[in-house]
């Protein structure tokens, strides 16, 4: 809140700067013109949710239910450097960690308590051989608190561990081995919540609508978009592990999402819109 009094929406030289110009209201505004551009327009839905960032709690079902109607999904994320586009994302998993201890006094009688930074410091070093840097596998311990007061033996500590990974096979892998922690130290407890938010967006999902989007490009005379696979998620993911083919990365070109300097190209917008478009419209042509 009080950001775009600070940052207040420009545009200046072709570049439009403000709030989540390029993640994603430049996006929005493509698909809008896109759809109403569009000669198929009757056999196109569109979703704008408002929840994606903090994980889609609320409207997944929603997505899901859609989507499952749907034959096709192209997603209106930004794109990435250059306009390409995303084939693949990783899918995410979050967990928080919950270590029982017994607090005493850290001076006079330590050795009665149970020190749950100590099981705490376990449970985080076990988990570096557990990411596979060699699939793309990452398990990041991110945030951690422990104790109370500075002469106890801390009695409880909370762990967040940010999970994520190319392929459903490894997410799962990996919510196993978190459901499974077993405490280290003797009368420590350990209690995990949380699991797998999205599965991946993977590349065989999207193969298909990328050679229908590069046809358009052609058919258009504008260079065909490159591509990228992508470290984060969104609703891509949730669209392509139902079974439904999803291309992401189909909005605005910028660049620093999330970031005070955040920037669009305003001048690529009507190719985008365009290309959007046309790719609706030879999708729909298919019988």
């Amino acid at each position: 809140m009080g950001t775009l009094a600070e940052l207040p929406f420009s545009v200046r030289e072709g570049v439009a700067r403000g709030p989540g110009v390029f993640d994603m209201k430049a996006g929005i505004v493509q698909m809008l013109y896109a759809a109403r551009a569009s000669t198929a327009r009757d056999r196109v839905g569109m979703l704008l949710t408002g929840d994606e960032e903090t994980g889609s709690l609320i409207s997944r079902a929603l997505v899901e239910e859609v989507a499952a109607e749907s034959g096709a999904v192209l997603v209106g994320e930004p794109s990435a450097d250059g306009g390409a586009v995303k084939v693949a994302r990783k899918g995410v998993a979050r967990f928080r960690v919950e270590v029982g201890g017994r607090a005493a006094h850290a001076g006079l009688e330590p050795e009665l308590g149970v020190n749950a930074t100590v099981e705490l410091a376990h449970q985080v070093l076990a988990l570096v051989p557990v990411a596979r840097a060699e699939l793309g596998t990452t398990v990041t311990p991110t945030v951690a608190a422990s104790g109370s007061t500075v002469n106890t033996v801390p009695e409880a500590a909370t762990l967040a561990v940010d999970v994520r990974a190319w392929s459903r096979a490894e997410l799962d892998r990996v919510a196993r081995y978190m459901e499974g922690l077993r405490a280290v130290l003797p009368r420590a407890e350990i209690s995990v919540s949380g699991g797998v938010n999205r599965y991946p967006l993977e590349e065989a999902m999207s193969l298909d609508l990328l050679a229908r989007v590069r046809a358009a490009a052609r058919e258009m005379g504008v260079p065909e978009p490159e591509t990228v696979r992508s470290g984060g998620g969104s609703d891509g993911n949730l669209t392509a592990a139902i079974g439904i083919p999803t291309l992401d990365g189909m909005g605005a070109v910028g660049g620093h999402p999330h970031a005070r300097d955040e920037f669009v190209d305003i001048t690529s917008m009507p190719m985008r819109t365009a290309l959007l478009a046309t790719t609706i419209d030879g999708l729909c042509a298919v019988e």
